[in-house]
């Protein structure tokens, strides 16, 4: 029996409409989702709230089972979530997995979190025993979008729920089902109680309505910039934490002993892996000039060869972008890069929604697709000549979320990534890397720092009381 049927999908009525999930590869319809309106939020908030006290007070090794079955259940469901990904996303099989592989480990590492200490005793002038305890937050709000749709609801739905906490779940409608419906279907076989968490697909006016529902003092948002700075706004009129992995513009730098016969495949996984709809994509090549002619034209060579089309019937290394909003930006940056000096050195046409991997060369700061997030399968790559200008050059952006940095020297690679404040750095990698154990996030504007994995979600997804207790009544001077 699958786990998510069309006609059993939703276990509740949403009353903002209905959203047809759309195939991007073909335009096939797979089916209808029913959107929440503001209503419908104020609502599951109501049973939220209610639900919590319950979970929350039930022993921490019964809430770590859920989310140990819950990941089981990923694995054993893969096929048909697998299928979801790819028809529903965009995602060629392989990126689909890693979701599943990812969403797993981040329910096994959650599991771990209802067990960890959650304060510590501390010294008093007074006779009396004094410590910190860490308490769920109550009901925690999460917005998600549609690159990596599983990956980025599980990493805040599973910790959340783990350090007993309920959960509203806004998906993207473009991928309500993999990213949405089916964390509701897992988890409810997985055993969860019923209220707990309730996923509420929908656009910008259902997330301004989660936003300002008193009864979710946390938001955890995943998207763009832009949407993250109405998000972090709104929560702060309302006194509420906001917690903000947003866009990206990542470089990686090239040095002059990089060895290009192994370069060439990381730079092309940074940039065109998913279509380039990735916050952590590699976004600016950055080059030594010594390498910078044949990197051009190996890396153009490379995006040749990549297949370009549906991953659900052809085996091919990109699928299609998320819709046709999203093909007229990236076309747009391309013509207009190209139109103000940037030369085409492969790419730059797609058929549908299918872009072909497209390589940018002498772009310069004015270069829209070098200045700006493109989200898509574009590489713009950009020469200097020493250190001082590699570094200057990429810590000239306003966004810090990833750095890739290409060396045999690994000191050499670690003390120039010190010069450039990012969230997070790699030597000898490209910029898009994940895993459930390590904390992610940007500064500047990608964001409000690390807020996913380990020590990270405790903090993320829970309140520090400070707690006395004394043998008798305290007396006082009136």
């Amino acid at each position: 029996m699958p786990l998510l049927d069309p006609k059993t999908w939703q276990p509740y009525t949403l009353h903002g409409g209905e959203h047809t999930v759309t195939e991007p590869a073909t335009g096939e319809e797979l089916g209808t989702v029913g959107l929440a309106d503001g209503d419908d939020v104020t609502a599951a908030a109501e049973a939220a709230e209610a639900a919590q006290r319950a979970w929350a007070a039930i022993p921490h090794f019964e809430r770590a089972a859920v989310l140990r079955r819950a990941g089981d259940l990923f694995a054993a469901h893969a096929d048909e979530l697998r299928a979801w990904l790819v028809r529903e996303s965009g995602s060629v099989p392989g990126k689909a997995d890693f979701e599943l592989h990812v969403a797993a480990q981040e329910c096994y590492e959650a599991a771990a979190l209802a067990s960890r200490p959650t304060g510590q005793v501390l010294p008093s002038e007074a006779p009396r025993l004094s410590y910190t305890r860490r308490v769920p937050v109550g009901v925690t709000g999460v917005i998600a979008p549609f690159n990596a749709p599983l990956i980025l609801s599980i990493r805040s739905v599973a910790p959340a729920l783990a350090l007993g906490n309920a959960v509203l779940l806004k998906p993207d409608p473009r991928t309500a089902v993999c990213g949405g419906l089916a964390l509701g279907a897992v988890f409810a076989e997985a055993g969860l109680p019923e209220g707990l968490l309730h996923v509420l697909p929908g656009g910008a006016a259902t997330g301004q309505a989660l936003v300002a529902d008193p009864r979710v003092p946390v938001i955890s948002f995943t998207g763009s910039t832009a949407a993250g700075r109405a998000v972090g706004e709104a929560a702060g009129r309302h006194l509420k934490r906001a917690h903000l992995e947003l866009g990206g513009n990542s470089a990686l730098l090239v040095l002059a002993d990089a060895d290009l016969d192994a370069v060439i495949s990381t730079a092309a996984w940074g940039s065109f892996f998913h279509q380039g709809q990735i916050c952590m994509t590699t976004g600016r090549h950055l080059v030594h000039a010594s390498l910078y002619d044949e990197y051009v034209e190996r890396l153009a060579a490379k995006a040749d060869t990549l297949a370009v089309g549906d991953p659900h019937r052809d085996p091919v290394h990109l699928g299609p972008l998320i819709d046709q909003g999203q093909l007229a930006k990236v076309h747009g940056l391309v013509e207009s890069s190209t139109a103000s000096g940037a030369r085409l050195a492969a790419g730059g046409s797609h058929v549908g929604l299918c872009y072909r991997p497209t390589v940018l060369a002498d772009v310069d700061d004015d270069t829209p697709a070098y200045r700006e997030e493109v989200f898509g399968p574009v590489a713009p790559v950009r020469a200097f000549r020493d250190e001082d200008e590699a570094a200057a050059l990429a810590a000239a952006s306003p966004y810090g979320l990833s750095l890739g940095i290409v060396t045999r020297d690994t000191a050499r690679g670690l003390a120039l990534a010190d010069r450039i404040p990012t969230g997070i750095a790699h030597i000898n990698d490209q910029t898009v890397n994940d895993e459930a154990v390590a904390p992610f996030g940007g500064i500047a504007a990608s964001g409000t720092g690390a807020r996913f994995g380990g020590e990270a979600n405790l903090e993320a997804f829970t309140e520090l009381r400070w707690t006395t207790v004394r043998g008798d009544a305290a007396t006082y001077p009136f």
